[in-house]
């Protein structure tokens, strides 16, 4: 059993990726296929990851998301990471991920910032 949940909402040009659970080691290879294949069928353009419900991640979980960034913005699309908790913002602030990929607060306003109509 996963100690992970993936969810996905598909809007208008932007994919709404859910965390919930541990990114670690353990779930990072099934977040990353799940993740890629979903960006690659949907005519996805932006992705927006909420990690509001993730509540742990390691290194392995940061290699994911920095992977998705690449898979995105080689689309020509952007990436926002919203609903960060304490720890993994401690964990972004870090790595320098901050310095690479958007955060925002909740997914209104990383809609907002990609300029994507609710």
């Amino acid at each position: 059993m996963l100690s992970l949940q993936i969810e996905f909402e598909q809007g208008r040009r932007a994919l709404i990726v859910r965390l919930k659970g541990e990114l670690d080691h353990h779930t990072a290879d099934v977040v990353k296929a799940r993740m890629e294949e979903a960006i690659a069928k949907e005519h996805t353009h932006h992705l927006i990851l909420s990690l509001k419900d993730l509540s742990f991640m390691d290194s392995s979980g940061l290699g994911v998301i920095l992977g998705r960034y690449k898979q995105i913005t080689n689309k020509g699309g952007k990436m926002v990471v919203c609903d960060v908790s304490p720890a993994v913002y401690r964990l972004f602030e870090l790595s320098g991920m901050f310095k690479i990929v958007s955060i925002q607060d909740n997914e209104r306003n990383a809609m907002s910032s990609l300029e994507v109509a609710l």
